[in-house]
């Protein structure tokens, strides 16, 4: 197995803590930007879904709630938690709210888009496969539905 710049990467979890992408090696990943408000949130249900489905075979779903697209992910770090989890169940790990462009664009976001498309995210819930390696499988627009990426899934597992 290759190393990959991907493994080097870290994310700001809630609560001051920290996600190490170190931990994410040998795992197939899905990363997605989020939000709360927006008429595509119920993906957060299909999303729950592949995690339960498949984590243990070795996917993880990351959520990245950003609140860039018409202000639809107003709460804060705590408020966007309890909201998922209330509402769609949600147990996989959701990062703290960041921007997914522009300057202030998380590290993460900037690593995935220059490795595939090097364009900005279009809108709330794009989503990002990454294989076993640490590389970018697939980009998905925003209205590709988890459940639509779940065959790109179960061909990395």
């Amino acid at each position: 197995m290759s190393d990959s710049e991907f493994y080097t990467l870290k994310a700001d979890l809630p609560a001051g803590k920290v996600y190490d992408f170190e931990t994410l090696k040998g795992k197939t990943v899905l990363v997605v930007n989020t939000a709360s408000k927006c008429g595509l949130t119920p993906h957060f249900k299909g999303l729950q879904s592949l995690y339960e489905k498949y984590n243990d075979q070795g996917l993880v779903v990351l959520g990245f709630p950003s609140n860039q697209f018409g202000g639809q992910n107003p709460e804060d770090d705590e408020g966007t938690q309890e909201f998922c989890s209330v509402n769609y169940g949600v147990t996989f790990p959701l990062m703290t709210k960041s921007d997914v462009n522009g300057e202030t664009t998380n590290k993460v976001f900037k690593w995935l888009k220059a490795q595939k498309e090097d364009a900005p995210i279009q809108w709330n819930f794009e989503k990002f496969l990454i294989d076993k390696n640490g590389s970018v499988f697939n980009r998905y627009g925003p209205m590709t539905t988890p459940e639509e990426v779940e065959v790109d899934i179960k061909t990395l597992l």
